[in-house]
């Protein structure tokens, strides 16, 4: 059976970068703006007063202090809340398109490879465009790539299980060398007149490229020693849009078509699920937390992550050990370990062992084991 590799990463961050303050000065006067049109029903106890926010309460709740943004006039603007995009004709590329193909290209350019070299395409993110043709297909042929392509979709956990997806491939002898993008457009999905949730989210795209030892370019890789995925339902994250909206004309804008946590129970059971999968991974495979050099945990929250690290080292975890970008990218979903990986591997030996792990709605959890490697000697 094939040996595999992660032999190199791409990574896509929109220029456009919202500060927590420019966040809540916007959010602020949206508040304020409701209060008082709403009044006479507050003071009556029909509705209740929204309450205002700040950057302090932002960075106690999350860790976030910025996010890199597609469009921010319409997110800023108190009238709109919302990213807008142009629309766009069927012979242009996509948003996600456009994105996985800058991430693509950084990743094709540092493996040494052209579209020739790749098998498979696959896109793995919380929100698709649109249901068909695949964002992945579309992605594909922009790159002239042949083979096959498809999208997937287990929210912020996504890039893992596509990580397990395409490790599965190639050793089954369906691809040896398979393309994984990232393009998430969190912003689009984010109610930003929610106190609660509106600060989380940012945008971005990674690329990842899997193949199989013998054919990588690369002087160092991370071999893909071993995956483990878990789902456990819940209704703690949810998003309610989808096609089925059309036929329940009297809720489109409701809330609940958008991004919705209880915040207090997701982070009081993803920490012991995702912790219990990671150690019951370390297990299987006979190491002990005390071998792992790195922990490139999903970007959600700050508190959430030192928790989880702490649970598993026994001990807080150094900077080092397990890095965090979400104070720069906020919650990028499904690229927000990919990122932290992309950022922070150079540093480790020839050796070294690390744990890619994301969580998301679902609930949904995948771990990865990696080791650092000089791919022609481990064929």
């Amino acid at each position: 059976m094939p040996k595999t590799v992660i032999s190199g990463t791409g990574l896509f961050t929109p220029p456009q970068v919202i500060t927590n303050t420019e966040l809540t000065n916007s959010y602020n006067k949206y508040v304020q703006g409701f209060n008082r049109e709403h009044s006479d029903a507050i003071r009556s106890g029909e509705k209740k007063a929204l309450m205002e926010s700040s950057p302090e309460f932002i960075m106690k709740a999350s860790g976030i202090e910025s996010r890199h943004v597609l469009n921010k006039e319409g997110i800023l603007d108190s009238e709109i809340m919302c990213p807008q995009f142009p629309p766009r004709s069927n012979d242009k590329p996509s948003l996600q398109c456009e994105m996985a193909i800058s991430a693509a290209q950084e990743a094709l350019e540092f493996t040494k490879k052209d579209s020739g070299n790749i098998d498979a395409v696959l896109v793995a993110c919380s929100n698709m465009e649109r249901p068909y043709p695949a964002i992945a297909i579309e992605i594909q042929s922009a790159l002239n790539i042949r083979g096959f392509a498809f999208d997937l979709n287990v929210a912020c956990a996504s890039a893992s299980f596509a990580i397990q997806v395409a490790d599965g491939m190639i050793k089954n002898g369906n691809a040896s060398c398979i393309l994984i993008v990232n393009p998430e457009i969190c912003t689009g999905h984010l109610n930003f007149r929610d106190r609660d949730s509106h600060f989380i989210f940012g945008d971005a795209c990674t690329a990842m490229i899997i193949e199989k030892a013998e054919t990588c370019r690369t002087q160092v890789g991370f071999e893909i020693l071993s995956t483990k995925l878990l789902t456990e339902f819940s209704n703690n994250i949810r998003n309610n849009f989808g096609f089925l909206n059309r036929t329940t004309p009297s809720t489109p804008d409701h809330s609940d078509k958008l991004f919705v946590q209880q915040g207090r129970k997701v982070f009081k059971e993803v920490v012991p699920t995702a912790t219990s999968l990671i150690k019951q991974h370390l297990d299987e495979f006979g190491i002990s937390a005390s071998d792992l050099k790195r922990l490139w945990l999903h970007q959600a929250n700050l508190n959430m992550n030192q928790l989880i690290a702490k649970k598993i080292l026994g001990r807080d975890a150094t900077p080092t050990e397990a890095p965090v970008i979400l104070n720069e990218y906020g919650n990028t979903s499904s690229a927000g370990a990919v990122i932290a990986f992309h950022m922070h591997r150079e540093d480790l030996e020839i050796g070294d062992l690390g744990i890619l792990c994301a969580f998301g709605a679902g609930y949904s959890v995948g771990s990865v084991l990696l080791r650092k490697v000089i791919p022609s000697k481990i064929i």
